[in-house]
């Protein structure tokens, strides 16, 4: 993997941005917007699953609403993330806190996977009973503590 890091940084684009006075300094504020939008809307959700907040809004609507952002912030994320990468690949790669930031936002993903695959195929039943399934709380918090965890490790990647 080595070998394909210092390929990346020396792409026109990784030097770019590496060379650049002010263009990792725009990435990096983009990157942190996706963040707010990504996280933002997914921690409201998460909150809603929990029943601590918004409780007379129908799941599935709220969901129908923050899904959008969600992806766009995510969408943002990618990008920024990847161009990030492309400019300090050999450094960032063999960083802890990179990994464990990837190792989470891999188990993030997996994680709302099966909780679409499972919990949420029956939020028209708890839509109209208005009593919140266990697996939907439980869903609600892992989700938080894994962004809590993507947001510290990604902190952390400048400091280890």
């Amino acid at each position: 993997m080595l070998p394909f890091c210092k390929w990346l940084e020396h792409t026109s684009v990784g030097a770019g941005i590496r060379e650049s006075l002010w263009l990792f300094p725009a990435i990096e504020t983009l990157h942190l917007l996706g963040m707010a939008a990504l996280v933002g809307t997914t921690t409201v959700f998460d909150l809603r699953l929990l029943g601590w907040m918004l409780r007379r809004e129908r799941v599935s609507e709220l969901a129908g609403r923050l899904l959008p952002w969600s992806w766009a912030g995510f969408a943002v994320q990618l990008v920024t993330g990847a161009l990030l990468f492309t400019s300090e690949a050999v450094k960032v790669y063999p960083n802890p806190a990179f990994r464990v930031k990837m190792l989470l936002i891999f188990l993030a993903g997996v994680h709302a996977l099966i909780f679409h695959w499972s919990v949420y195929r029956d939020v028209a039943s708890w839509d109209d009973s208005g009593i919140l399934p266990a697996g939907a709380k439980v869903a609600g918090f892992v989700s938080i503590l894994l962004w809590i965890g993507i947001v510290a490790a990604g902190r952390f990647i400048g400091f280890v």
